[in-house]
């Protein structure tokens, strides 16, 4: 961390020896900074063959990652910021105009053999796209982002990851959101023979003094030093098997197999070899609570991340709907130490930070169940859009030994509905539902902070030598605060309009909301405290929900 910054204000010797009696308290609190490792970075651009309905046409296929430059023996290898492209020609756009399509969704799954010491499995990097414009001629590049797996092996040796065949789910629609027919396209792409010997993306040497020769005698690669067991597990991110994108008008996209692509066959189990560590191999026990990944890219060495849960009161229905688990993400500011006229010092703070669900600035999606109306059970999906930037403005007031902390955390969230049943009826609510304006809440600084938006706050109290109780940003805490739901718009589907209805059901004032933020991962650090962070530095602490 950057060092610490006076204000400019009147020098008071008696008072920065209190404030600097008031850090060395609050110092635990407060990350370290970050031993930067040099990654190397992935861009293969090869030539592939696919098959479309016309037949086999030529493909390029991008393909980017950033991967370690070097791992310990144990240490698990992540690729992040993981994309394909995949650019079609001209003839693959005249088999989707020919099926009246207007706009393309996609989602790719590349199978990529991870080899070391003569030992080889299989992977799959999963990525979707979001739907873009069929265009009239010409080729079409479609980009896909997503996870894809951890490896981890326990001996040394060079470990190689290989591109192999490439799986392509196309979503299509026409031109007023209707699904074409079929809905979907499920295209086989392998490498075309031009790109013999040019496969392999990148080879991540394992261990000091790494061999790079005939096959090791030594036990192989494991999910888990400890583990005897070697087997080959599903990817990390659990895509996979994940369903094509939806249609805009939120219609399934195929059914059964015929639609979705095949991802790669994994061989029989070997009994030594790099492998993929399972979903919930996080680095905690196996009984820690399930949560979305939470994986910062490019960490710095201000870089936090938290897991958040809670609840959300919906008073026009008399209930309460659960915020999920959801993954946030912060860059820690710069602090400040502000000597006021009135004597007090106080240490200031402000952050950015993030939602993030699968590449998106979002909650995961939610389901909540009330009585509308007094008598019909109406299930709701839901998920929160974050519009704009999340402020964490810190204040703590260093009255040493006894440190007060008040923090403010500003951020846009808009809600949209994904589903509604009404009685166990689908109401279609379309593909747009959503409100008008984000969530508000009462601001105490509107000048400074204008516009519509979330204000939650939270106090905590740091007891010199003692940990912290209430809500500091590093240790987490509860957050509690009262929004307004606007007015819905953009819901219905075949000239329905139910934005009134769910106006009536939903929206208004006085919804009170308790959120529980989790102890946060210092990701940049060298070696982040224990119990702070998982092996692969995700947040270690999944919090509970509370009322």
């Amino acid at each position: 961390m950057r060092g610490l910054r006076a204000a400019q204000r009147p020098s008071r010797a008696p008072a920065r020896g209190a404030a600097i009696a008031a850090l060395v308290a609050l110092a635990p609190l407060l990350p370290a900074a970050a031993v930067a490792l040099d990654p190397h970075t992935v861009d293969a651009e090869l030539p592939y063959l696919c098959a479309l309905p016309s037949g086999e046409q030529p493909a390029k296929v991008r393909i980017r990652a950033t991967l370690p430059d070097r791992v310990a023996v144990g240490e698990a290898v992540r690729p992040t910021g993981a994309g394909t492209t995949v650019e079609l020609p001209a003839a693959a756009v005249a088999d989707l105009t020919a099926l009246k399509a207007a706009t393309v969704g996609a989602e790719t799954l590349l199978s990529v053999a991870a080899g070391q010491n003569g030992r080889t499995t299989e992977v799959t990097w999963a990525g979707t796209a979001q739907p873009v414009g069929v265009p009239a001629e010409g080729p079409l590049a479609l980009t896909t982002t997503g996870d894809v797996p951890t490896l981890t092996t326990d001996s040394a040796g060079d470990l190689t990851l290989t591109a192999g065949k490439l799986a392509l789910g196309l979503a299509l629609s026409t031109a007023d959101g209707a699904a074409t027919t079929p809905a979907s396209l499920s295209v086989t792409c392998v490498p075309a023979k031009e790109a013999e010997g040019r496969t392999v993306l990148a080879t991540v040497p394992v261990g000091a003094g790494t061999p790079t020769g005939s096959p090791s005698s030594s036990a192989g690669p494991s999910a888990s030093p400890s583990s005897g067991l070697p087997s080959i597990p599903s990817a990390s991110s659990g895509s996979s098997g994940s369903p094509l994108p939806s249609s805009p008008t939120g219609r399934p996209t195929g059914g059964g197999t015929s639609g979705a692509p095949q991802g790669p066959e994994s061989p029989p189990e070997a009994a030594k070899g790099p492998r993929a560590v399972a979903e919930n191999a996080t680095g905690g026990p196996a009984g820690r609570r399930k949560a979305p990944p939470c994986v910062t890219e490019k960490p710095t060495s201000t870089s936090l991340s938290a897991y958040i849960t809670g609840y959300s009161n919906v008073r026009k229905l008399n209930g309460a709907s659960l915020i999920p688990v959801s993954c946030v993400q912060i860059e820690q500011g710069e602090p400040v130490i502000d000597f006021r006229p009135d004597g007090t010092i106080h240490l200031l703070q402000k952050s950015v930070g993030s939602l993030l669900y699968q590449g998106r600035k979002q909650s995961p999606p939610f389901t909540s169940t009330f009585l509308t109306f007094g008598f019909a059970p109406t299930t709701a999906t839901l998920v929160l859009e974050q519009a704009g930037p999340m402020t964490v403005e810190s204040d703590v007031l260093l009255v040493f030994p006894d440190n007060i902390a008040e923090t403010y955390i500003r951020v846009p969230l808009v809600l949209r509905v994904l589903d509604v049943k009404v009685n166990g009826t689908r109401l279609d609510v379309g593909p747009n539902c959503r409100t008008v304006t984000p969530l508000a809440s009462p601001e105490p600084n509107p000048a400074k902070y204008p516009g519509d938006h979330l204000v939650l706050l939270g106090k905590g109290q740091l007891l010199n030598g003692t940990d912290a109780t209430g809500y500091v940003l590093t240790s987490g805490g509860p957050l509690t605060g009262e929004v307004t739901v606007p007015a819905f718009k953009g819901c219905g589907a075949g000239g329905e309009n139910l934005d009134r209805l769910l106006t009536a059901s939903i929206s208004g004032p006085g919804n009170h909301i308790k959120q529980i933020q989790g102890q946060t991962c210092a990701v940049g650090v060298e070696v982040p405290t224990e119990g702070q962070c998982t092996k692969d530095r995700q947040p270690y602490v999944v919090p509970k929900p509370e009322r």
